[in-house]
């Protein structure tokens, strides 16, 4: 008998380092401490007020029963839609599963495809849930490291790390911690590596609308019929719409892979919320004014963070061109700390317990070292939050 309730495979998982960090930023809060947090992973706007409007109609008009397990007809078409408008990709609405969250519709999209010893390829850095759901799934997590002074891998690292046993590329851009944002070029030269070796891809492009400057957004299923067949894309309404509570994903796939979500599903949480639903299909099919608004706020921090923190002595940075995070290398400032900070996640709490700041340590996204700040924030707790950041790495 062992000698704990709670099974090998969740006690294995490790706690979101994210949320934590979350959590004890509105513990402080509380005691009243006045404290800046640069861990939020979601947007600081409110749910635009048309979409906010289409979940309260839904309510008064009585759409709060079961719907069908993969989503309502009409959002799965609205999605579809847009999958063509935005990202030149065809699909029909049965090839379409919704979720609860794009965290959902990645758990289901490991489990209906990985088998158990199978490896998945996790470019570094990486979303924190990554690796772990692999593992809770039964797969191997395999952490490809990126070109040296990028933030990508390239078509060398990706079949240095391939062995018989790989099955499934995760990619993730604009990519969650970096906000670096892959090229058509790069998405080519990786996709024939992908085709070569027969892989699958799973393509986390949730940030989509969020990319400035030059850069643009790419889909790899868009670059061909084998690619296209070959990926299961990952999108929502989280980051976009500012939606993060209304738990709204989805996952975009060949029909076989498709109906096994949708099956899984139907086994485990059935249907997302209903009124949810119907906020969803206002989102994607109404205007845009309120996501071009919020992007360009984004885009007006982005500049800021990237100013302050190029311009701190022993920072190095490669500026985002998506999503709404900074992923600074403070390693010439650990090696130098007195204090006895000697990682990222010392660092992370030196800086909690001295600054009143909270950022994410490196360590947890795979790349030791660094941290990352979230600039879905508001413009004046960033020059504070940064003042105070500075202040405590000349301290340390």
């Amino acid at each position: 008998m062992t000698s704990s309730r709670v099974s090998a495979r969740v006690q294995a998982l490790k706690a979101s380092e994210t949320l934590a960090l979350g959590a004890r930023a509105r513990e402080l809060r509380a005691q009243g401490h006045s404290v800046i947090s640069f861990a939020a992973g979601e947007p600081d706007f409110d749910t635009p007020e048309d979409v906010r409007e289409a979940g309260v109609q839904a309510i008064r008009a009585g759409a709060t029963r079961y719907t069908a397990v993969g989503g309502v007809p009409e959002l799965r078409a609205a999605i579809a839609q847009n999958l063509e408008r935005e990202n030149g990709l065809a699909y029909e609405p049965g090839e379409i599963v919704v979720s609860n969250g794009a965290k959902h519709a990645i758990w289901n999209a490991f489990l209906t495809l990985v088998e158990p010893g199978d490896e998945v390829l996790c470019p570094v850095p990486y979303w924190v849930t990554f690796p772990e759901l692999v593992r809770l799934v039964g797969g191997d997590p395999v952490l490809v490291p990126p070109k040296p002074g990028s933030m990508k891998i390239g078509p060398e690292e990706l079949e240095r790390a391939i062995t018989r046993r790989s099955k499934l590329l995760v990619l993730n851009s604009p990519n969650n911690p970096s906000g670096a944002v892959y090229t058509r070029e790069e998405l080519l030269a990786i996709g024939e590596v992908v085709r070569r070796h027969g892989l699958y891809v799973l393509s986390d492009e949730i940030y989509e609308q969020l990319v400035f400057g030059g850069a643009r957004h790419v889909s790899i299923a868009s670059l061909g019929p084998e690619l296209r067949d070959r990926t299961i894309v990952i999108g929502g309404v989280s980051k976009t719409w500012a939606m993060t509570g209304w738990r709204i994903g989805f996952a975009a796939a060949p029909h076989d892979l498709a109906e096994g979500m949708e099956r899984l599903q139907g086994q485990s949480t059935s249907n997302p919320a209903s009124v949810s639903q119907f906020a969803a299909i206002r989102a994607f099919t109404g205007p845009r004014d309120s996501v071009h608004a919020m992007r360009a706020c984004f885009a007006k921090r982005r500049d800021l963070i990237v100013r302050r923190l190029s311009g701190m002595r022993g920072v190095r940075l490669v500026p985002p061109e998506g999503a709404f995070y900074a992923f600074p290398d403070l390693s010439e400032r650990i090696r130098a700390a007195r204090n006895g900070v000697s990682d990222s996640a010392g660092l992370s709490d030196f800086l909690i317990d001295e600054a009143r700041i909270v950022c994410v340590p490196g360590s947890a996204f795979g790349m030791e070292g660094h941290l990352r700040l979230s600039y879905a924030i508001g413009d004046a707790d960033i020059e504070e939050g940064l003042n105070r950041l500075e202040a405590a790495l000349d301290r340390m």
